[in-house]
């Protein structure tokens, strides 16, 4: 059976207590009780799984038969009263404390990191785990300004891509040119474009952009 062209999938939602008991909902969807193959998703502070570029991506995985576990945290409340610092501390603690939980349950064997912007701050984190030593990786508009996503972009070893904008906030020209000579990350930078990958006032481009990078993440 179809489902919007893609294989009816089941969906189990839970959550944890995470970092100074904040609850963390977590969503699984899953086309196969046996899959051996897992995308987890990483959304930004305000950039949620349903936002255009996540919800795309949970289409390209789940038509290739993957479990896709969206880690859907929320740290807008909070941020009057943490620091960079923490937020960073507690987006690792939850996302590290969400996947043992679903991988605990589960045997999978082939794994995809797709961070978006917050979100790449607990990639940085997760891969240096060994069961993520030959996960594939997307970097979706990375904080290059943090050393530690920096770092991490520059020196990795596992195949990925890297998605960002010239007119994202966050994006540094002097780190992306080094980060181009990493083999192993296929980097692609679309001038004008913000932190969303969009272009401020011109949503039809803003659509090409859009469907250049699920592109690539579906034949990645």
């Amino acid at each position: 059976m179809k489902k919007g062209g893609i294989s009816m999938f089941t969906v189990k939602t839970d959550s944890i207590l995470g970092y100074k008991e904040m609850e963390i909902p977590f969503t699984l969807l899953s086309t196969n009780e046996n899959s051996k193959k897992i995308a987890i998703l990483l959304p930004g502070a305000g950039y949620t799984v349903q936002a255009p570029l996540l919800h795309y991506s949970t289409g390209v995985f789940l038509n290739k038969s993957f479990d896709v576990l969206q880690v859907n945290y929320s740290y807008n409340n909070f941020y009057d009263n943490l620091s960079m610092d923490e937020i960073a501390e507690a987006i690792k603690h939850d996302v590290r404390a969400v996947i043992d939980k679903v991988l605990n349950n589960n045997s999978y064997e082939y794994f995809y990191l797709i961070g978006k912007s917050l979100g790449t701050i607990a990639m940085t984190s997760e891969l240096k785990r060994e069961k993520f030593s030959n996960a594939k990786t997307v970097w979706l508009t990375p904080l290059l300004q943090r050393d530690d996503v920096f770092e991490t972009i520059l020196k990795s070893k596992n195949r990925g891509l890297c998605f960002i904008g010239d007119n994202d906030r966050h994006y540094n020209a002097e780190r992306y040119k080094q980060l181009v000579n990493n083999t192993n990350i296929v980097s692609r930078l679309f001038p004008n474009a913000n932190h969303s990958l969009q272009y401020e006032s011109d949503p039809v481009n803003s659509i090409d952009v859009l469907k250049s990078v699920i592109k690539e993440i579906n034949e990645f």
